[in-house]
């Protein structure tokens, strides 16, 4: 088979697989194809490495609300601003 679209199957299986929603068999044969591709391998350590960082530092990090108003005031979103006040 052609290892781009070995790359291709692998990447439409991405998402399912570093959730570990992915079928048993399919997921022996994106762990055999990332064994032998390091760009997959990069893409896959990239991928859970991002998804940590998130988990990580979302649990900590609360921007304080006037923060929050100056900041998207200055990216013109105030209207975005304002339905956030209202669902509060």
């Amino acid at each position: 088979m052609n290892k781009d679209l070995d790359c291709g199957a692998f990447l439409d299986s991405l998402s399912e697989y570093v959730d570990g929603v992915i079928d048993s068999a399919l997921c022996a044969e994106i762990e055999d194809h990332i064994a032998d591709c390091d760009d997959c391998r990069v893409v896959v350590d990239t991928l859970k490495k991002t998804i940590y960082l998130y988990h990580k530092t979302s649990e900590k990090t609360v921007i304080p609300v006037d923060v929050r108003e100056r900041l998207f005031h200055r990216l013109d979103l105030d209207d975005f601003v304002q339905e956030k006040s209202l669902l509060s």
